[in-house]
């Protein structure tokens, strides 16, 4: 309805502009005209009178027209009949007037020099009023016909354009959250509608993975809470059912594991769920990786019976959040300690605007096609199914959302002595 109504508003505006600028233009061409008509007629007239070959004022004339010869003391000499009697018609030789006889008629007048004598001709205006009067007509009958026309027009074009529109409208309506696998029409075309579809329809295919992914999370977490819960019922039960074949200290041990099991495991989703939501905060500070590195080295090598290469370790500086970037290093320090046979290497270096660490294992490496999905969440390969040895499956992804969180990239590959390596790049610091 709208853009009928701007349309017919503009349409109607410039048709209704465009018929009286016609009409003024048109009149103006024919009194143009009449005028250059009348003139010409006076000059014939005073040229055939300064021949000797006046004719008699009475032939050729009609009510439309009228003749004066008016002399040189501006008395009438002769003229048609229906103006016998009337006083001269004051007009300049070469030029033209409006003027008004004495019956009411307009005329146009234009006067010529023939000898000591004016001749001064006139021209009814009559059609050029009549011929304005019927361009008018045809305007105010021609106009309302194109502004339906054109309403007419515009409405349909309008609604086909926008019917498209109404199918999405309809079929995003009838989705729910338990039918995202459905889509919108698109379209063959490649118009504005169009892409709109195709933008909902990869819209609606994020919803749907952002659903999998959460129901998936939700899942796993569960099946990773469910474990200790049942450790921690287990050894009470027994506690409460046979007393004597616990100790209260193998108890309290028990439980505490299990509780910092699922300690670390709710801190982990918290951090991974600000991490969804984009509210990591993070602090900007310079930061030596090197003293992160060498310190993490040390905990290994303090708590592993692994050896523990830092030869490669150079100066890097970067700005970010010492605790989170701490926190990457424990986890990738972790991981390696967990797949390696006898020794781990750890590394620093600046390379192409940023700054490299890399952690190296000497176990069984990770498959190629495995490489990117290990940095997912709840993802364990096989080798690292058992609770006790491959933990949850989020250490890695921490790693990676912490590191995107910096502006980083994590990459994994195979190390020098055959087992794993993880390249972590993080933009360089003043």
């Amino acid at each position: 309805m709208r853009t009928t109504l701007g349309a017919l508003l503009v349409v109607g505006l410039a048709l209704a502009l465009g018929a009286v600028a016609l009409v003024l233009v048109m009149r103006a061409t024919l009194l143009q005209q009449a005028e250059d008509a009348v003139q010409a007629r006076a000059d014939d007239l005073a040229a055939a009178m300064a021949a000797g070959r006046a004719p008699a004022l009475g032939d050729g004339f009609d009510d439309d027209s009228f003749v004066q010869v008016v002399d040189g003391s501006g008395v009438v000499a002769d003229a048609t009949g229906n103006v016998t009697g009337a006083e001269a018609v004051d007009v300049e030789p070469g030029r033209t007037a409006r003027v008004e006889l004495p019956a009411g008629d307009e005329m146009i007048a234009a006067a010529a020099s023939a000898g000591d004598q004016v001749v001064v001709v006139g021209q009814s205006v009559e059609d050029v009023g009549e011929a304005t009067a019927v361009v008018i007509r045809l305007l105010a009958a021609g106009l309302p016909v194109a502004l339906a026309v054109v309403g007419f027009t515009t409405w349909r074009a309008a609604g086909r354009a926008l019917a498209p529109v109404e199918a999405i409208r309809s079929e995003v309506d009838a989705i729910s959250g338990s039918q995202l696998h459905r889509r919108v029409p698109e379209g063959t075309g490649h118009d504005e509608i169009s892409r709109l579809a195709r933008t909902m329809n990869r819209m609606l295919g994020r919803l749907e993975q952002a659903r999998s992914r959460q129901r998936k999370f939700v899942s796993d977490a569960s099946h990773e809470l469910r474990s200790p819960v049942a450790s921690i019922r287990q050894h009470a039960e027994v506690a409460l059912a046979h007393p004597g074949r616990t100790t209260v200290p193998e108890l309290a041990g028990t439980v505490l594991a299990e509780d910092l099991r699922v300690q670390h495991l709710v801190e982990d989703l918290l951090l991974l769920a600000r991490a969804d939501e984009r509210r990591l905060r993070l602090a900007a500070r310079s930061v030596d990786v090197d003293d992160l590195v060498l310190d993490e080295s040390r905990r290994l090598r303090r708590d592993t019976g692994l050896a523990v290469d830092t030869t490669g370790v150079s100066a890097g500086r970067v700005n970010g959040d010492a605790a989170a970037l701490r926190r990457v290093l424990r986890n990738l320090g972790d991981n390696a300690v967990r797949h390696a046979s006898a020794a781990i290497s750890l590394s620093v270096s600046e390379h192409d605007g940023g700054v490299v660490v890399t952690v190296d294992d000497d176990g069984p490496g990770i498959p190629a096609a495995d490489r990117e999905r290990v940095l997912r969440r709840f993802v364990r390969l096989d080798e690292a199914r058992d609770r006790d040895v491959g933990g949850v499956g989020l250490g890695l992804a921490i790693v990676d959302e912490l590191v995107a969180a910096h502006g980083g990239a994590v990459e994994v590959g195979d190390a020098p002595s055959g087992g794993a390596r993880v390249v972590v790049w993080l933009p360089a610091g003043r």
